[in-house]
């Protein structure tokens, strides 16, 4: 270990890189054509021109990317094992005296350098891009325009609402969008100012607004007038699910502000759960994909030496499918009996490190 990378490990990493480069290029290159398929139906609506939706499409890039790297980086780890395998390479190896572990370790250090780049991804480029495809999104409403470059705006004829921030909020069966911070500003048809309006907040319940602790200032021709009520009803044809899409939603936060919304919903005794959920997941997921690809790694030195691509590509698949299903059970268990979702996060690497240690035992035994 004196020069420590290895001419070995320059040689397997060549192998992964290029395996798992080209696995990640055919997934994203599928999610890209089948997400853009499937926005086309929407072009016309309101403002909304294939443009947009070309750029929808690239500003999701990022997210696809961090979502899609586990299951690129277990296909394209077995298809560079697997092919070195089939060509006695592996066998090479192990003959100049290197271990089935060290040879695992060499894939790791360059399945490790790969994911500390979707984590730094994760945090910054991301959410910051799918924000930007969300507001992008929404001017398919012709009804309205949404804004998130100065918080949130929103348009309803002569109506404009500007909120500082707002939240999807949930207590048992009944769920509702809160904004905060809200200013209503009305206009005549001749462009004339008509009212100011602040809210502390903006609730939308069934098919109306609620606005708390309005302050409220009407223009006449020669006059203002000032009023202040506790609660106010709003009827508006304003859209929750598009405000709702122009909310940050927890996916599109950093993890300081993840960590900041769980500790003021815990606090103030609301449900953080979706909060949670999406921070823990942050932590968890470099764990995740090394663990994932060392499960598969055994494969790669016995049964996928004599495969073929396909072998290799559907037992790449059949890995990343089990354990997502397994994560996807586990977080949702902890969502519905409310228990830590560190215990929901670490049970399914920990069962494939189990079961990765035994298959290596056997087949080194």
């Amino acid at each position: 270990m004196k020069h420590f990378p290895r001419l070995h490990d320059s040689y397997i990493a060549r192998a992964i890189i290029s395996s798992v480069l080209l696995a990640w290029g055919v997934l994203l290159g599928l999610e890209v054509v089948l997400s853009f398929a499937d926005d086309l139906s929407n072009i016309g609506r309101g403002s909304y021109t294939i443009n947009h939706a070309i750029a929808v499409a690239g500003l999701y890039l990022p997210g696809n990317a961090y979502d899609l790297f586990p299951t690129a980086a277990v296909i394209g780890s077995l298809l560079g094992l697997g092919e070195l395998a089939a060509t006695s390479e592996l066998t090479a190896l192990r003959a100049l005296g290197l271990s089935r572990r060290r040879i695992g370790l060499s894939v790791l250090l360059v399945l490790s350098a790969f994911t500390a780049l979707m984590v730094v991804n994760g945090e910054t480029l991301s959410p910051w891009a799918s924000e930007r495809a969300q507001a992008i999104r929404s001017i398919r409403h012709s009804d309205m325009v949404v804004s998130r470059y100065d918080g949130l705006w929103a348009r309803e004829g002569g109506m404009f609402l500007s909120a500082r921030g707002g939240e999807q909020k949930q207590r048992g069966a009944d769920s509702w969008l809160e904004l905060h911070g809200v200013r209503l500003f009305e206009f005549a048809e001749d462009g004339r100012l008509l009212s100011i309006a602040n809210a502390r907040v903006a609730e939308h319940h069934g098919n109306h607004w609620t606005l708390h602790d309005v302050e409220r200032t009407r223009f006449g021709a020669r006059s203002v007038q000032r009023s202040k009520v506790a609660t106010e009803r709003w009827d508006s044809t304003l859209s929750e699910s598009v405000l709702a899409a122009s909310v940050t939603r927890p996916g599109n936060m950093a993890s300081s502000q993840l960590r900041t919304s769980i500790d003021y919903r815990q606090r103030n005794g609301l449900d953080a759960s979706n909060y949670e959920r999406v921070y823990w997941g942050r932590w968890f997921y470099p764990l995740n994909v090394l663990t994932l690809c060392l499960a598969a790694a055994p494969f790669a030195f016995g049964s996928l030496r004599s495969g073929g691509y396909g072998k290799r590509v559907f037992i790449g698949i059949v890995f990343a499918l089990g354990f997502w299903l397994l994560q996807q059970i586990t977080t949702k268990l902890a969502g519905i009996y409310r228990f830590d979702f560190r215990i929901a996060y670490a049970v399914p690497p920990l069962i494939m490190l189990v079961v990765s240690w035994m298959v290596f035992r056997r087949r080194s035994g």
